[in-house]
């Protein structure tokens, strides 16, 4: 006859509640949203403040605002004193917009209207591997962002964001060459490099991506100190990209693709690099089997958005293609590992 542990019966009989979290999970994500769009935590961060002030200087209802609130106090996520006072805790001290590892801007991203309608197509992608994007919205996502300026903005901020949390990981895990010359591909606004350089001061950098995108990295640049030791240039990484460059790194650009399109990326960063390169992929690499990783739920949204994540193997198939051997990877236990490889 089968017997059951007490312990274990015990543990069997809080699944449910556990599965029912999960469930919900959207529910936290849309609550999280709301205070992170009204700036709630910035609002917080001189002291505690009444549901009725909060409610008056981002201009909504007190008591609904309140319930809001009162379910992100249960989670951690700000906290309930007397007379419906509301005060920062150290999670929600990383809902304000200008502190280290911000995750405001990514919040917003996570749960705007816009980006909902695409998870909404997810069963859609599972049937059919088509893209969820062009089923929610007509067009691919790059056309899409040309038409809503706006929504390329939160974009663009989420992805600043993402970056800023990954760059002690990266500068404390891997050591430049000096006197080398970087170049940042698909490099956004500038950031990366930024840091990079001011963290290197021997070395130079370009930082490269399409015309849109760094039209502003310039003030970042210059604001950052390192205007003189870094080049902005604009082009297309899929038709060539600045050549002569010593190490190319490629932060978050590769995922966004499929096997196809990604190699036309590498390709042309291996005819671009000189003899003795380097190419640093900076990715959430996926671990093996049933270990949690928060790059398996990453792989998801890279579905919907016609790119993926890759394991160890498959990256090291995919460089392999292009003309690269990898080196080295470097887990760094934070939103991004580093994958060294060398031309051949």
């Amino acid at each position: 006859m089968l017997t059951i542990e007490p312990s274990n019966q015990t543990n069997q009989t809080h699944l449910p509640e556990k599965l029912l979290q999960m469930i919900t999970g959207v529910w936290v994500t849309q609550s999280i949203y709301v205070a992170a769009k009204l700036g709630v935590a910035d609002l917080l961060k001189d002291g505690a403040k009444s549901i009725e002030e909060l409610a008056k200087l981002t201009d909504v209802d007190a008591t609904s605002l309140y319930r809001v609130l009162r379910a992100l106090c249960s989670n951690g996520i700000f906290a309930e004193a007397e007379n419906q006072q509301f005060q920062l805790t150290p999670l929600a001290e990383y809902l304000q917009t200008d502190v280290p590892g911000s995750m405001r801007a990514f919040a917003i991203f996570i749960g705007e209207p816009w980006h909902l309608q695409v998870w909404e197509e997810l069963l859609h992608s599972v049937k059919t591997r088509e893209i969820a994007f062009e089923n929610a919205h007509g067009m691919g996502i790059l056309p899409y962002l040309k038409q809503h300026p706006e929504i390329a903005q939160i974009l663009n901020k989420a992805m600043t964001s993402l970056t800023l949390s990954s760059i002690p990981a990266v500068l404390t895990n891997y050591e430049f060459s000096p006197n080398s010359k970087i170049v940042d591909v698909g490099g956004g606004q500038g950031i990366l490099i930024a840091e990079i350089l001011k963290a290197n001061p021997t070395i130079q950098g370009i930082l490269f991506d399409q015309p849109s995108v760094v039209e502003g990295a310039r003030h970042l640049i210059q604001a950052q100190g390192v205007a003189e030791r870094c080049e902005i240039a604009a082009g297309n990484f899929f038709e060539s990209v600045p050549s002569s460059g010593d190490t190319y790194i490629l932060k978050g650009v590769i995922h966004d693709w499929d096997n196809e399109q990604a190699l036309t990326i590498l390709k042309n960063c291996h005819q671009g690099m000189a003899e003795n390169g380097k190419l640093l992929l900076l990715e959430k690499v996926i671990p093996a089997a049933n270990e949690p990783s928060i790059s398996k739920w990453l792989d998801l949204e890279m579905l919907l958005m016609g790119g993926r994540e890759r394991t160890e193997t498959q990256y090291r198939e995919l460089l392999a293609d292009a003309g690269f051997i990898i080196t080295n990877v470097i887990y760094t236990h934070s939103p991004t590992d580093i994958i060294e490889a060398v031309k051949v």
